[in-house]
């Protein structure tokens, strides 16, 4: 298996991250290894070098190689798009998972793609205390999206209630990001005739509804103007979401789309790789991990393509999926590594660009 796929994979990222031989075929040991043994623990995944060197060996060859490897994040996120081959603006979501170690929190911040077939995180940043972050944060993460892709690959960027503030607000506005945002029904809001009321109030005599004003604290100009919209469920449960897409009757079912990174948080653990199973809490050294796992899931991704083509996973008859997109990708990597080399390579190569499609800044050889 690894003399038809390790070559191929160690020359795909070559001209991107600049890295040594050793370096290269880790790296796609690594990929090929988190589908394999479906975790992301060192001591499992020395298991699969080939070669006559010990297994401690091999496991302390890993240990170095999060010592000293750091993946440029712009480019893992370019070539991540790449590899993805998306058209057209899409949404993308905001959120972020967390997990301890000890007593050690790890929580990270990831803006991921949320199509209705592709959940992936091309884009993260270690959060280094608990909660969601701070504003300045994600304020970083959307720049970077913004320099490398534009606003206008953005069908809406999706967030839930822990996403809010007035300055987190401004900026979005200020860039021209088209966003949707769940808010807490007991936020103020300031209507354009001047009246202040609590959200919920507005549901109480009708089952949805779209009010326009401003969240309280902002500074009531016509271009802050925002849009909110709620439905009053049978079960009770209130959704109310701030927008400022032209067509704020979309919002809801656009917000809806958010739960796709609950999924994607659960394709990354119990239901692919594990992460929660590493031992590494260094956000520098978690970073590189996560960047491969971005690439490991676009991989299972662009398998379930090659499985499915047009079609979906059908639904059984209580109308759930017979498997996810991504568990449909994950098991036919998964064979095709084991019996059908030839096929995973073509999901990875055919659709991998070419150097020039990514701006490596020239990494040094590690």
């Amino acid at each position: 298996m690894f003399g038809t796929l390790l070559a191929p994979l160690m020359n795909t990222p070559r001209p991107h991250f600049g890295l040594s031989k050793t370096r290269l075929e880790t790296f796609a040991i690594l990929l090929t290894g988190f589908a394999n043994c479906r975790t992301v623990n060192l001591s499992h995944l020395a298991s699969q070098f080939s070669g006559k060197a010990l297994h401690t060996s091999n496991g302390r060859r890993l240990q170095r190689f999060f010592q000293h490897v750091r993946f440029d994040g712009d480019v893992v996120a370019q070539l991540t798009l790449r590899l993805l081959n998306l058209s057209g603006p899409t949404p993308l979501a905001l959120d972020r998972t967390n997990w301890k170690l000890g007593k050690k929190d790890v929580n990270v911040l990831v803006l991921a793609i949320a199509t209705r077939r592709f959940r992936v995180p091309p884009m993260l940043t270690m959060i280094d205390h608990r909660g969601n972050g701070a504003t300045t944060q994600r304020m970083e993460l959307i720049s970077r999206h913004l320099r490398l892709f534009g606003a206008s690959t953005m069908e809406a960027l999706l967030a839930d209630r822990e996403f809010i503030g007035d300055d987190w607000m401004g900026f979005l506005i200020e860039n021209n990001v088209p966003f949707v945002v769940r808010v807490r029904e007991n936020a103020y809001v300031t209507a354009e005739d001047g009246r202040r009321f609590q959200l919920r109030s507005l549901l109480r005599k009708r089952g949805k509804g779209i009010w326009t004003g401003w969240l309280s604290g902002m500074t009531h100009a016509p271009d802050n103007l925002l849009h909110f919209a709620g439905q009053r469920m049978k079960k009770g449960e209130l959704p109310l979401v701030v927008t400022n897409i032209a067509e704020p009757r979309r919002a809801l079912d656009l917000h809806r789309k958010r739960w796709r990174t609950e999924c994607l948080f659960g394709d990354a653990k119990t239901r692919g790789f594990n992460i929660e199973d590493t031992h590494i809490t260094d956000p520098a050294k978690l970073a590189t991990l996560l960047a491969i796992i971005a690439l490991a899931v676009t991989w299972a991704c662009r398998c379930a393509s090659r499985v499915m083509g047009p079609k979906a996973p059908r639904r059984k008859t209580h109308r759930r999926r017979e498997k996810s997109w991504f568990g449909t990708g994950l098991d036919a990597l998964r064979r095709w590594l084991l019996h059908d080399p030839e096929q995973a390579l073509q999901a990875w190569r055919h659709t991998c660009p070419k150097p020039s499609l990514c701006s490596s800044k020239g990494g040094r050889k590690l």
